[in-house]
C-alpha cells in the first residue's frame, strides 16, 4: 500500500498553533486505517528560544522532526538559505505534498522549491491580502498563492481575493479558520497564570495588551501617545501586557508613569488563552489574537488599518483603529463602559478545519 507522505513546514512560533490540528488530524486518519504519514519541519534553529518546551506540551504535539537551522535577519538571505536547505531535505525524504503556513519569507522559499520539484503545494490560510504591495508579506502571499495547487481559505473574503487573481476555483477550498481548532481543543485545558492571583484579577475586570509590529515600535513618539491614551482611557482598570525582548524594552519607559499598566513575562499558550478568554477587552496588533477574541466574544481593538481576516470585523468582535491614539481612546472607553458591538462566529470557524483539509488532501493528492 502506498503511503501519502505530507510535509508540514513552519517558519515561526505562531505557525505551530495552526499546524497542531493538522498533526492531530493526520494521526487520527492514520489510526483509522488511512495510508498517510507526516513530517514536521521548522525552518529555524533547534535553539530558537521562542520554542520553549511548554509550547509543544500545551499543543500536545511533538517537536519538529527536522530543523533547517536558518536564522538570519536579512529576508533575501533567509529566502535563499531556506530554499537551499529545504531542497537538501527533499533529497533525503520521500514527500508527496508540502503544506506551508501563512506568509513568511521562509514560507515563500519552501513554496518555490516545492513547485520546482513538481510536488503538490498546499497553502494554509490562503487568500489573505492587505492590498499594500509595499509590504514584503504581500509579495510573499501573491507568490505562494500563485504557485499553490491547493488553496485553503478561512472565509469568503479570501475566496474572493484569489478569484479576482484568476485562480482556478477547483483549487480553492473554504475550510474555515484553523486557529479555531486549537482554541476549541484547549478550551477546557486553560491555566490561570500567576498574575491573576498576584493582582487579584477577576473575570472581565482587566484589559490585555500585546504588541509586535515594527512600524509601531519604531515610531516611539506616536507609540507613547497611544500608550498614554490606553492607560488614561482605562482609568482604574488594569492593563496586563505580556511582552517579549525588545518590545518590552521599547514599551517599558513609555509607560513608567502609569500605575495601571503591568508588563509581565511571556505566557504559555494555555496561560495566555486563559488571560484573553476572561478579560474585559484586548488591545493588540496581532491578527491571531484578534481571531482568538472573536472566538471568545471578547471586545478587541486592533492597532492596524487592515486585517487579513475581515470577518473578525464584519461579524466578530474586532475594531480597527490604525495607529491613531484618539481612535484608540474612544474604543477603550467603549469597552470600559460595556458598550461594545455584538458579535458572532464566522462561517466554518467551528473547530473542524484540519479535518476538512486532510480529507481534501487525501482525496485529491493521489
Amino acid at each position: 500500500m502506498n503511503i501519502l507522505n505530507i510535509c508540514i513546514v513552519t517558519g515561526a512560533r505562531p505557525n505551530f498553533m495552526k499546524v497542531a490540528p493538522l498533526v492531530r488530524a493526520i494521526t487520527k486518519a492514520r489510526s483509522d486505517g488511512g495510508a498517510v504519514d507526516y513530517s514536521l519541519v521548522y525552518t529555524g534553529s533547534e535553539e530558537d528560544p521562542t520554542l520553549e518546551a511548554s509550547l509543544f506540551e500545551d499543543l500536545q504535539i511533538g517537536r519538529p522532526d527536522v530543523f533547517l537551522g536558518v536564522d538570519c535577519e536579512n529576508l533575501n538571505e533567509l529566502t535563499g538559505r531556506v530554499m537551499s536547505e529545504f531542497d537538501r531535505y527533499l533529497d533525503n525524504k520521500s514527500t508527496d505534498v508540502v503544506i506551508v503556513v501563512d506568509d513568511l519569507a521562509s514560507t515563500m522559499a519552501v513554496a518555490i522549491v516545492t513547485k520546482k520539484r513538481g510536488l503538490t503545494l498546499a497553502h494554509l490560510v490562503a487568500g489573505t491580502r492587505s492590498f499594500d504591495i509595499t509590504m514584503p508579506k504581500e509579495i510573499n502571499r501573491l507568490v505562494i498563492d500563485g504557485l499553490s495547487d491547493l488553496l485553503f481559505t478561512a472565509g469568503m473574503g479570501e475566496n474572493s481575493n484569489v478569484s479576482r487573481e484568476k485562480t482556478e476555483l477547483s483549487q480553492v477550498y473554504m475550510v474555515g479558520n484553523i486557529l479555531m481548532d486549537t482554541l476549541r481543543f484547549n478550551r477546557s485545558r486553560l491555566v490561570s497564570p500567576e498574575i491573576c492571583d498576584r493582582l487579584g484579577l477577576r473575570e472581565k475586570s482587566y484589559l490585555v495588551f500585546t504588541l509586535n509590529r515594527k512600524v509601531l515600535l519604531t515610531d516611539t513618539d506616536n507609540l507613547r501617545s497611544m500608550l498614554s491614551a490606553l492607560c488614561l482611557s482605562a482609568g482604574e482598570v488594569k492593563v496586563i501586557a505580556p511582552l517579549r525582548g525588545n518590545v518590552r524594552e521599547v514599551v517599558a519607559p513609555l509607560v513608567s508613569g502609569y500605575d495601571n499598566f503591568y508588563i509581565i513575562d511571556p505566557l504559555s499558550i494555555l496561560e495566555f488563552g486563559y488571560l484573553t478568554a476572561n478579560c474585559k477587552g484586548i488591545i493588540t496588533d496581532s491578527g491571531n489574537v484578534a481571531e482568538e477574541a472573536t472566538f471568545n466574544g471578547v471586545p478587541c481593538v486592533t492597532l492596524n488599518s487592515y486585517t487579513e481576516h475581515i470577518e473578525t470585523v464584519s461579524c466578530g468582535s474586532n475594531v480597527l483603529v490604525g495607529e491613531d491614539a484618539g481612535k484608540l481612546a474612544v474604543a477603550v472607553r467603549s469597552i470600559i463602559a460595556g458598550q461594545w458591538k455584538p458579535s458572532s462566529l464566522p462561517d466554518r470557524w467551528d473547530g473542524r478545519t484540519a479535518e476538512r483539509i486532510i480529507q481534501i488532501i487525501m482525496a485529491t493528492a493521489v
